[in-house]
This record gives structure tokens, C-alpha cells and sequence, in this order.
């Protein structure tokens, strides 16, 4: 009996360390920053090539009678799709963030203007960003290696030029590489330019071919001037007497320059806040690697109940001030800490968190990692299971309800409980009950006051186990 006693108080001292010990809410965190020197994507020779590229192909196409459209701009302009979507084999919640603009000043040298009158684009000493930049968000190198993130026709059209076969893992502003690339003109003349596409998913299409909206044109890369995946999207009025002119910012804004309307069906927001990914993992995520090796992200949605659980939150368009919900949710529907928040300290394209626990995980099953921000809620599902034996097991299950409670509770356990002792958190025992022939089922616990107490059982086979109760 002494013996016995002496465990009991073992396991009740170290319950109460461990319930006495706070969760840590403070999240590790950092910013994902794509291009951070702001430098060019095409060169200057890059971009004469690419022109070239577009007007040697619809010459050749009128040459041969295959051009669909004419040269003249008619009728009206297209309005674009996304340019991006991401594969049925990813799981993401979104896989894709904007780095920069199109730059409506003229002047070089760090002036810059996009088309919401803001400073979301780049330019150096002798060039004005002059298209999209859609980066491809989180774990981009590992998305591009799993052909994760397709790139679309965003409007229906005809395929004037395409390139396939360049280097993909470009990390250098400096290379003269060739991008892989699809060229599209539209029913108005209009010319599309989708760029940096990984090397050998281009589409098999033939130059002359006709595509729809939505139909896939490749996977985004790094082929070209880039320092990781993204998709270069440039747009221009048509060739006009063989030279490809006009140059548009599909989007529409108080200080867009170029054209008074939006080319976007649905134009999305300049600041779009998206919970991209709510993931677990087994151990910390390799978020920033050397360009251009890809990224180990530790991805698990199968734990046991000792294993320390990793869980991370990949945001997009940040603004500080915002607030972000979290939880994490027991198979039975109960919050393991309650709903905690963080708010956002700073504004970002990308932004990860994450936060590990352990010790924590004493029920198996589904368990779910939910994270609300922007008025939107992602639920990740993940399984714990119990490294104890099949008898530990079954009795690990056993979970009391409700808690917290007010008068009585119930033990739902798949094994006979046979013995309940109900302590204070000074280890004073309150209550003891035994009940070998029909078990343990519910206890009455109306006479407590309000605080926190422990409840140690033991089943029939000499398992044990405790659990803390709230009396409110």
C-alpha cells in the first residue's frame, strides 16, 4: 500500500509540474523576402531578345498564313484569369505571393511607383520593372522540384514563340541564361508573356497552336535572370509594323499611366491577406536554404504522444496590427490551450510562424492545427498515436468529461476503471472510490470549490493515469 501510495504522489507531483508549466505562446518568426535587391529579371539584351523573340514569331506565323489574329489591335482587350494555379498534388491552402509591380516612374535609381500610387515594385540605374512578379510561397525551391505551382493561359490565344531547355536554378542577376518561356496573342493583338519557366515543362504545343483559358503552359521556374521561382507576367498592346509595342499594367489604379481600365476580370486587391499554409512538423522547417537548394520542410501529419510537434502558420500580405487566432484542437473536440492570439508586428509579403510543444499529446486520433486571419480559417489535420503497448493504449484513451465541469463527470474509458482518487494541487487527497465489480463510470463533484484538482485512476489491469479538472 505504502508503495502504491508513494507512485500516486510521484505521478501527482509530476502532473503538477508539468500542468504548472505555461505553454509558450511566442512564436519563432521571419520574413520570407524574395528578390531583396530588387534587381531586374531580363537584362537589357534579355528583354531586346524577347522582343525580337515575339516579332520573328508572328512574322513567321503571317508568313506562312497561320496568324490568327492581325497585327492591328481590334475590338476589345482580354480580361485576364490568374496566370498561376496550384497542382492537385499540393495540399497548400495557396502557393503564390507578388513581389513587385509594374514601376509607372519614368526615373531611375530607387523611384518607384506602382499602379495603386505605392512602392511595390523595383528599378535600378537603367531599367523600370515592367511586368509581374508572382513568387511562388512557402518552401518555393521544393514546390518548382514537385511541379507544384502550374502556370495558365490567363485569356485565350495563339502561341507565337516559346523557348524550352534553359538552366532552371538560377540564383545569379548576373547570367546571360536564356529563360523558358510561352508567348500568347490574343484575339485584340494583344501579347502575353509568361517567364521563367522550369526547364522541360514548357507546354507541347507547337508554336502556331491555339490555347484556352486556364490551359496549362508550364511550371513555374528559375530560368533566366532570377533568384528563385516566379513567374515574369508582361503584357503589350500588339506588334504594330513588326515591333512590339505598348506596353500595359493589367491592373487598374489612381496612378497607372498606361490604360484607364483593368485587363483583370476579377482584379484582386493590392494588399490580398492569405494564410497560405497551416502545416505540422517533426522538427524545425528549413525555410531558407542557399539558393538553390530545396528546402526540407519536415512536413508530418503522424506523431506519437512523446513526440515534440512543430506547428507553423506561412502567411501572405501582412500588414502589422493584424490579428492572428490559433488552436489546437484534442480528437474529442477540446481545445488543448484555448484559443491564443498573436498580433502582427510587421508588414510583409511573406511571413512564417511556428511554435513546438511536447508533453502535451495524451489523447490519439485526429487531432487538428487552426489558424484564422483575414477572416479566414484554416483547419490542418494530423494524427497522434500511442507508442505504449495495446493495454496502455486502450487506456491512454480515456478521457473525462465535461472539463471544465460544475457538478459531475463522466469517465469514458474502453478499460474497466476500478479505482478514482480526486487530489487537490497541494497533493491532498479529496475524494477516493473504489468499485472493482461494475467500474468507475462518473463521479459527483458538486461539493468542491472552484480551482483546479487532479483525478488519478487506475483501470483493471493496474494502468494509471491522471488528469487535471477544472471546477468552475
Amino acid at each position: 500500500m505504502t508503495s502504491k501510495i508513494t507512485h500516486l504522489l510521484f505521478i501527482l507531483l509530476t502532473s503538477v509540474y508539468c500542468f504548472a508549466q505555461t505553454p509558450s505562446f511566442e512564436a519563432t518568426e521571419g520574413a520570407f523576402v524574395f528578390n531583396p535587391e530588387k534587381k531586374p529579371c531580363l537584362t537589357e539584351q534579355q528583354r531586346n531578345d524577347m522582343r525580337l523573340t515575339v516579332e520573328t514569331g508572328i512574322a513567321s506565323l503571317k508568313h506562312q498564313n497561320r496568324l490568327s489574329f492581325s497585327e492591328e489591335r481590334r475590338g476589345n482587350h482580354p480580361l485576364f484569369s490568374w496566370p498561376i494555379q496550384k497542382a492537385n498534388t499540393v495540399d497548400f491552402n495557396d502557393v503564390w505571393a507578388i513581389s513587385g509591380y509594374v514601376d509607372h516612374d519614368s526615373e531611375f535609381n530607387n523611384n518607384l511607383l506602382d499602379y495603386n500610387c505605392g512602392s511595390r515594385t523595383y528599378d535600378t540605374s537603367n531599367y523600370n520593372h515592367q511586368g509581374l512578379d508572382v513568387y511562388t510561397w512557402p518552401f518555393t525551391w521544393k514546390l518548382m522540384d514537385d511541379n507544384g505551382v502550374e502556370i495558365i493561359a490567363a485569356a485565350p490565344g495563339q502561341i507565337v514563340a516559346k523557348s524550352d531547355g534553359a538552366f532552371d536554378r538560377s540564383c545569379d542577376f548576373n547570367t546571360t541564361t536564356p529563360w523558358n518561356a510561352v508567348y500568347i496573342q490574343h484575339s485584340d493583338g494583344s501579347v502575353a508573356i509568361y517567364g521563367h519557366m522550369k526547364n522541360g515543362s514548357v507546354t507541347t504545343k507547337n508554336i502556331g497552336d491555339m490555347v484556352t483559358e486556364g490551359e496549362y503552359l508550364g511550371i513555374v521556374g528559375s530560368s533566366g535572370v532570377s533568384t528563385g521561382p516566379h513567374l515574369h507576367f508582361e503584357v503589350y498592346e500588339g506588334v504594330v509594323d513588326n515591333v512590339l509595342t505598348g506596353l500595359i499594367d493589367p491592373f487598374s489604379g489612381s496612378c497607372n499611366s498606361m490604360n484607364a481600365d483593368s485587363w483583370w476580370a476579377d482584379q484582386k486587391p493590392y494588399v490580398n491577406p492569405k494564410i497560405n499554409a497551416a502545416l505540422t512538423h517533426s522538427q524545425v522547417p528549413n525555410v531558407f536554404p542557399p539558393c538553390p537548394t530545396t528546402e526540407t520542410p519536415h512536413i508530418s501529419n503522424t506523431f506519437e504522444t512523446d513526440d515534440t510537434i512543430y506547428f507553423a502558420a506561412y502567411l501572405r500580405d501582412q500588414t502589422a496590427g493584424d490579428n492572428i487566432q490559433l488552436e489546437i484542437i484534442r480528437p474529442d473536440n477540446s481545445s488543448l490551450f484555448g484559443n491564443w492570439n498573436i498580433t502582427v508586428g510587421t508588414t510583409a509579403s511573406s511571413w512564417y510562424y511556428y511554435w513546438y510543444y511536447s508533453g502535451y499529446f495524451d489523447m490519439v486520433g485526429e487531432w487538428k492545427w487552426q489558424v484564422t486571419f483575414a477572416g479566414e480559417t484554416v483547419t490542418h489535420t494530423f494524427n497522434v498515436s500511442s507508442a505504449l503497448n495495446v493495454d496502455q493504449s486502450d487506456f491512454n484513451q480515456t478521457s473525462v468529461y465535461p472539463n471544465p465541469f460544475n457538478d459531475v463527470v463522466t469517465i469514458s474509458s474502453v478499460k474497466k476503471v476500478t479505482s478514482a482518487t480526486v487530489v487537490d494541487v497541494l497533493g491532498k487527497s479529496i475524494l477516493s472510490l473504489n468499485n472493482t465489480s461494475e467500474g468507475i463510470n462518473s463521479i459527483d463533484l458538486s461539493h468542491l470549490l472552484n480551482g483546479m484538482y487532479f483525478l488519478i485512476i487506475e483501470s483493471e489491469t493496474k494502468e494509471t493515469k491522471t488528469i487535471k479538472l477544472i471546477k468552475e
